[in-house]
């Protein structure tokens, strides 16, 4: 993905704070984006945002299906970008666990996760969080200004992004091949599973902190995204049921 795409994905995954309220009750899970609550075929609703992105990329497809007895959400990407994005608070220290199942029906074959050319994967699941810029370093907080000054000032100062990657091993962290506030993690590796769902387990909160080496702000937002745009190649991935959970 270009670095003007990466930019606008990231402006889109800050939004204004709501959602959660503080009463919620902090012992129940919740839902990020419940597909299996949906009807196949229908459209998404209102609070899972479609996003495309600039510079004349195709648009990854994608739709809800039934598969196995319940509604999914199917991604089709043929050298295409974009992703379905939800809109949310959570405290990460109440519910830092998150959990989803996604099923890759082949991986890219030319992805890197060291390399721009190759940062491309058939899932991802971005996390994203927006803390304060003073507490950046100067030359982080100069870059971030930068990108809002183009984009935004709803720019976030921080994502995960949980990756299948066909190469390197699970759990490896790395920076973003665009920018090190994108931290990509490999939450799944290799293709021994490819065509099976596959259950994923990540506390956020932990994550955060390999990842930035600070502690983590509050939560402000999911993204599926399954992308090929960079490599040319043609995927289909499915998207089961996300949700943040206590420790």
């Amino acid at each position: 993905m270009n670095p003007g795409r990466r930019a606008l994905l990231l402006s889109g995954l800050a939004w204004p704070l709501a959602g959660l309220g503080q009463g919620a009750s902090q012992a129940t899970r919740i839902d990020a984006m419940r597909f299996s609550a949906m009807k196949a075929g229908e459209p998404l609703p209102g609070d899972l945002r479609a996003w495309a992105f600039a510079g004349g990329t195709r648009p990854t497809r994608f739709a809800l299906v039934a598969d196995g007895g319940t509604v999914v959400l199917r991604a089709d990407a043929e050298a295409s970008a974009s992703g379905i994005a939800r809109e949310m608070v959570v405290d990460s220290r109440t519910h830092p666990i998150l959990e989803w199942r996604w099923k890759a029906m082949r991986l890219v074959e030319r992805g890197d996760l060291n390399a721009k050319a190759g940062d491309d994967y058939a899932a991802r699941v971005y996390v994203t969080f927006d803390l304060d810029s003073a507490r950046l370093p100067a030359g982080d907080r100069m870059k971030l200004a930068m990108a809002r000054l183009v984009h935004g000032d709803k720019v976030p100062s921080a994502a995960l992004c949980y990756v299948w990657d066909r190469n390197a091993a699970r759990d490896t962290f790395a920076a973003n091949a665009y920018t090190d506030r994108v931290r990509m993690i490999v939450a799944e590796s290799g293709a021994g599973r490819v065509g099976q769902w596959v259950g994923i387990r990540r506390n956020v909160r932990e994550d955060y902190r390999r990842a930035f080496g600070e502690e983590p702000p509050s939560i402000s937002g999911v993204i599926v995204s399954s992308d090929t745009d960079n490599t040319g190649e043609s995927i289909v991935a499915y998207y089961g049921d996300l949700s943040f959970g206590p420790p």
